[in-house]
């Protein structure tokens, strides 16, 4: 308890001190981007930490971590001093929704560390991984931190979210375990309110487009302040849908288990389901288990969720996907950088609709080149996707393209459509791009990636039934909104730009496809040809079976199309007051000077602008239906060799975008609706947001027990060490009190319980988990013969070679254990005559180097 309430302290009053600063930052958005300024805060504050600790001007401790403060509140205090009177009104105008946000807070970062309380274990999947980079970071005087797997480097990963993780546990004073729980938690609260305040931010700016409140301005030619606290309500929708809503196998499950579906021969008491044979999805092909009931019971069920989609090769043998959802990661309590980035994503997304609604307007020089942005619009948008990159590497493209498309779309809207956009993309795009990576230079000057390019993806395709088990809970809404769009709002959709875009795109992949296909022939003749021999074909035979499979499995891309192309349309349509009030504009700009801007917020809501959010919404939806149809045509290359990688970064992407459309569609459709079509919008979304809780409700239930944990609440992991293995965790605690060393431990396979010692230590052992080392640094060139050699220090009678394995690592601490007695035939005889044991506990012994 006293752990959550540092933490929130520390965030309420880090969100306070950056609100002014966000506040000059965020002119267009209605709430001046208070629900952003926990998130931003964190961001600023971590970065100038991280930047100076690299560069040797501060000290990776308290003192470098407050000196960083400093700096953050000093650029605060700037921004008060500027804004003060406006600030100042502004918060007294909006009580409702800041004690909204507040709220929303607290809530959503007690109801998740209460989970995790319930179950904090983190011995499974790659939570020891987070653990050892938490702990490692801790640890390192410097940076980049070293890397606890592997003595004598740094760690080669996306590691700023960690670093934020261990600023936050140095502050408030708890151990690794502990931070990781709570910033799973922290993550899923700063999501929920990031989420909300940009849902409420479209809200308001979305109703500009009915004829009554379309002037920007009232009869004596004054701003016009619009206060709309109802919005505020639909926004609650945004975290419901982004983190609370899940797919629908949870549904499948229940269904499932009451046999529905099934009968039951009574003579032969077998079991047959046509749907569940036909719907394909392992575990729920079986039959059910008797006796019959609604609660999910199968081992691991919640797990199902995560693979969705069933991918088979040619030949029919299964490949496992990985379709992961924001819920089903906090369920799991996995802190990796695909989580950690989720309140960054969504300051993206903010900075990308301020500049649409023309937040970021003025003037600026780069290289010689004008841009139509002011500097501090710019920095800011370069220091969050150099951020995104450094949190997770995968996110930095999307958020870019959302950022570049939505400063375009925001120029289109004031100078019309010309090869002058196009322009305007790359003047942005280029500095952008350079500045986000020169900002974060020291990173990647030791990152290796293991990504190596694009390869076509011919055999996989995803079923349309396994795209709506997946996507449904969102398309339903999504589509909802689209049809409503469609019939009853002004705007004239741009149809023939929406099918040249939506059917050229998915023809653009598909060539693409042919041309690396037909390249891997030449370029990779050898290999190429392997993997057709592996299938009994040629080329040709292999692309007709290929292009059949596609054919036969065409409704996902069909539904993906039905998305795309609308959206599209819509993006690029206009109405007659849009295009009136522009003319308008352009004679006042010709008469009025330009240097101020037509966009402010003031006092309690949005000074009305001529542009709706509409476009900027269904930028949402093309790009995260871009995201889910890539995976359909290509996938990036890694060490997995097929797509399982690809889905997952771009899907758990994609539900990000949709879900703020999903909740943005829902809230403007209950705004608008009246009489029999309100009625039964509310039914279809009520039904549809009940089977999307069903996953949340059942899964927590079944991780946590019933909320009754065998050994009570805790956030603290090492608890369950101390009780599965005291002699372990009594070393560790040892090991911790005396001088940093590194040690030698036993080195065995990935998502296990070696490289423990380090993991909760963060000292450098010789080898943790060599797959994942292999991973992160693109091959195990590295790896040499460690764990041959630490094999041979433990079973070795030799003191001679032994002591040369030694030296060869600077080995300081020899830990045995259990599994390193369970595992390996250890010789002790040498080590007790020549080392000194510095701890002996039961079976565990520790030897010190001299």
């Amino acid at each position: 308890m006293t752990e959550f309430l540092s933490w929130y302290l520390i965030l309420t009053l880090l969100g306070w001190l950056t609100f002014p600063l966000v506040y000059h930052l965020f002119p267009a958005l209605s709430d001046r981007g208070y629900t952003l300024a926990r998130t931003a805060g964190l961001l600023i504050w971590g970065y100038i930490f991280w930047l100076f600790v690299s560069f040797g001007f501060a000290r990776n401790d308290l003192g470098g971590i407050i000196f960083a403060l400093a700096i953050l509140i000093a650029l605060s205090i700037w921004s008060l001093v500027t804004h003060h009177s406006s600030l100042v009104t502004f918060l007294r105008s909006n009580i409702a929704l800041i004690i909204t946000t507040e709220l929303l807070f607290l809530i959503a970062f007690a109801f998740l560390a209460f989970v995790r309380s319930a179950n904090p274990e983190l011995a499974s999947t790659e939570k020891p991984m987070e653990l050892m980079f938490i702990n490692s970071i801790l640890r390192s005087e410097t940076f980049p931190p070293q890397d606890a797997w592997l003595s004598g480097y740094a760690i080669s990963y996306y590691y700023f979210g960690y670093v934020l993780t261990a600023m936050l546990a140095r502050l408030s004073e708890v151990n690794g375990s502990i931070a990781h729980n709570l910033m799973t938690s922290l993550i899923f609260a700063l999501g929920a309110v990031g989420s909300f305040g940009i849902v409420y931010n479209l809200l308001i700016s979305s109703r500009f487009t009915h004829q009554s409140e379309a002037s920007p301005r009232d009869a004596s030619d004054q701003p016009r302040i619009v206060n709309r606290k109802s919005e505020i309500v639909n926004a609650l929708l945004a975290p419901l849908f982004l983190l609370l809503v899940s797919n629908f196998e949870a549904l499948l499950e229940v269904l499932h288990r009451a046999g529905i579906g099934w009968v039951k021969n009574p003579d032969t008491q077998v079991w047959t389901g046509p749907f569940w044979t036909w719907l394909d999805m392992k575990e729920l092909s079986q039959p059910p288990i008797e006796p019959l009931g609604w609660e999910p019971n199968r081992y691991l069920w919640w797990w199902r969720a995560s693979r969705v989609i069933q991918d088979y090769d040619i030949n029919g043998g299964f490949r496992e996907a990985i379709d992961e959802f924001p819920f089903f990661s906090f369920l799991l309590g996995d802190l990796h950088p695909h989580v950690l980035a989720i309140p960054f994503s969504l300051l993206a997304v903010s900075v990308a609709l301020n500049i649409f609604l023309g937040g970021s307007r003025g003037k600026m020089n780069i290289f010689g080149a004008r841009l139509d942005i002011n500097p501090a619009g710019f920095f800011f948008a370069a220091l969050v996707l150099g951020g995104l990159a450094f949190l997770n590497t995968w996110d930095i493209l999307i958020a870019a393209a959302l950022i570049v498309s939505a400063f375009v779309l925001w120029r289109a809207s004031e100078d019309g459509w010309s090869w002058s956009r196009l322009e305007d993309l790359f003047l942005l795009a280029l500095p952008l791009g350079i500045f986000s990576l020169l900002l974060y230079f020291p990173f990647y000057l030791g990152f290796s990636s293991q990504a190596g390019g694009i390869l076509p993806n011919f055999m996989y395709v995803t079923r349309g039934m396994h795209l709506w088990v997946m996507w449904g809970t969102l398309l339903i809404p999504i589509f909802a909104f689209l049809l409503y769009t469609w019939i009853k709002e002004p705007p004239r959709p741009n149809w023939k730009l929406g099918f040249t875009i939506g059917l050229g795109l998915p023809l653009i992949l598909f060539l693409l496809t042919i041309l690396l296909g037909a390249l891997g022939l030449v370029v990779e003749k050898d290999y190429v040809n392997a993997i057709l021999a592996s299938y009994n074909m040629i080329p040709s035979q292999f692309f007709i079976a290929t292009s059949q499979r596609r054919l036969e499995h065409i409704g996902s891309l069909v539904t993906l199309l039905a998305v795309l192309i609308p959206a599209v349309a819509f993006m690029f349509s206009r109405n007659e007051e849009q295009v009136t009030s522009n003319e308008k504009q352009e004679t006042s700009n010709e008469e009025t000077p330009t240097s101020e801007p037509t966009s402010l917020v003031t006092q309690n809501s949005l000074l009305v602008t001529n542009y709706s959010s509409l476009p900027f919404v269904f930028l949402l939806l093309t790009l995260g239906a871009l995201l889910v149809l890539a995976p359909e045509f290509v996938y990036l290359r890694d060490q997995f060799g097929y797509r399982i990688n690809t889905i997952f970064k771009f899907y758990y992407q994609a539900w990000m975008l949709w879900s703020l459309v999903a909740a943005f569609g829902v809230g403007y459709l209950l705004q608008r609706l009246r009489g029999f079509a309100d009625v039964i919008v509310r039914v279809l979304i009520g039904v549809v947001i009940f089977c999307g809780l069903l996953y949340p409700v059942f899964g927590v239930m079944t991780k946590t027990n019933n909320f009754k944990p065998a050994f009570g609440f805790n956030l603290d992991d090492f608890a369950r060490v101390q009780r599965e293995n005291a002699d372990d965790a009594a070393g560790i605690e040892f090991l911790l009190t005396q001088p940093e060393g590194v040690i030698a431990e036993a080195i065995g396979g990935s998502y296990s319980y070696y490289g423990r010692i380090a993991t909760y230590t963060g000292y450098p052992t010789v080898m943790g988990w060599p797959g994942h080392e292999s991973q992160w640094r693109g091959g195990n060139e590295l790896h040499g013969s460690r764990q041959q050699d630490i094999e041979a220090l433990y079973s070795t009678a030799r003191w001679d070679e032994a002591k040369a394995i030694i030296e060869h690592y600077n080995i300081r601490y020899i830990f045995i254990g259990n599994l390193e007695r369970t595992t390996m035939r250890v010789n002790e005889e040498k080590f007790s005559m020549y080392l000194t044991p510095v701890f002996q506990q039961g079976s565990t012994i520790i030897y010190k180097v001299p």
